[in-house]
């Protein structure tokens, strides 16, 4: 079964990743549970969320459900076998030349694989996507041929990248599209009406190679939940909390000016964020995160569900209000983006930053996009 067109990740309700209040296991497996009955029937997990602990829960959601019913994404990559986590940065990629070497590649990732669907108690994805890869897993022949044999193994149906943790990645990705899109089906990218760029220059290239993309942080930190307004206290360990001061005014303002045209068509904020990600070409699948803010007056973590759930499966933006919003959110420009960049320029290569390859130069311009990265 290939991804559906709303996608639920198991970071949402506060788990593993923190964005507003934790559910507790009971109302976490039941908010999957109500996803699936929903009609939501993709479902995301990466193997290092609680280092196993969301395959396990996923699993457990999903138990008793026909397996023919839902379609099953994973996602490795972060050594938490054999790495020493590194505080806030996470576990180390398996690609660490301290963990292995290329003659290594294949046998972890078939391990990590196999432990994976393990702990959910299936027996094979119905895409296997990369995460967060450095730029050895970027361009490895070693890696990809890892990842192609499991597929012919037949521990999963398709194959992708999800880059992170932060946004950036372009040329890496485009490059990486341009010499292994033959083996990849799906790639998953940051997109939403606020946070157009950088992540609107790979769309071309995805189109070209046929990688259809599943796009995350849909919500944009919550925004379009429409519960986090001027004001809103985030708690402490909160993501959110170490964005910009001011983030939070800055796009309540933008969500007025877009908020008629949902009004027009009668979709909710989260509705029309995820509309207007998915009239991009190559966009197919959304999974934005949902998220139970903390106060007596945030909306239920269930109406979010039900409003995802509620997407309309044609698009019903014009082209024209694709255009308006993408301006009235375009971000260009605001962030310093992670993979590789001329500021990284005589450095020594790092998990999520390394310097600038004449190669990815070349393919910025052949795709238009400048000199300056």
């Amino acid at each position: 079964m290939d991804l559906t067109q709303t996608a639920f990740g198991t970071w949402s309700g506060g788990k593993f990743m923190h964005f507003g209040e934790m559910l507790n296991d009971e109302a976490y497996f039941a908010l999957i549970r109500r996803a699936f009955d929903l009609g939501i029937r993709t479902f995301v997990t990466a193997d290092v969320y609680g280092a196993g602990r969301a395959d396990s829960m996923l699993g457990e959601a999903l138990k008793g459900l026909p397996r023919e019913e839902y379609s099953l994404v994973g996602i490795v990559g972060h050594d938490f076998y054999t790495g020493v986590r590194a505080g806030s940065k996470g576990y180390p990629r398996f690609t660490d030349p301290d963990l292995r070497g290329p003659d290594g590649y294949a046998d972890y990732l078939k391990m990590a694989t196999e432990a994976s669907l393990k702990r959910i108690e299936v027996d094979r994805f119905d895409c296997l996507m990369l995460h967060n890869p450095d730029s050895i897993g970027y361009t490895s022949e070693a890696v990809w041929q890892g990842l192609e044999a499991l597929k012919t193994a037949g521990l999963t149906d398709r194959l992708g990248i999800a880059p992170g943790p932060a946004n950036g990645f372009t040329l890496d990705m485009i490059e990486c599209f341009e010499r292994y899109g033959s083996l990849m089906d799906w790639a998953m990218i940051i997109l939403n009406p606020f946070e157009p760029w950088p992540g609107q220059h790979v769309l071309p290239a995805a189109e070209k190679n046929d990688v259809r993309i599943l796009a995350r942080v849909v919500d944009y930190g919550g925004i379009f939940h429409d519960d986090v307004k001027p004001g809103h206290k985030f708690r402490d360990g909160d993501h959110r909390a170490y964005r910009p001061e001011g983030w939070v005014d800055h796009s309540a303002e933008k969500l007025e000016k877009i908020r008629p045209i949902a009004e027009k068509h009668g979709l909710t904020m989260i509705q029309l964020a995820c509309q207007w990600t998915l009239a991009h070409p190559m966009v197919r699948s959304v999974v934005p995160t949902v998220i139970q803010e903390a106060g007596d007056d945030a909306k239920p973590i269930e109406a979010k569900l039900q409003e995802l759930a509620d997407l309309p499966k044609e698009n019903l933006l014009s082209p024209d209000e694709v255009e308006f919003i993408r301006q009235v959110g375009d971000n260009t420009g605001c962030m310093a983006l992670k993979g590789a960049s001329q500021r990284h320029e005589g450095q020594e290569a790092r998990p999520d930053e390394w310097p600038m390859r004449p190669e990815l130069l070349t393919l910025a311009a052949q795709w238009n996009l400048g000199s300056s990265w």
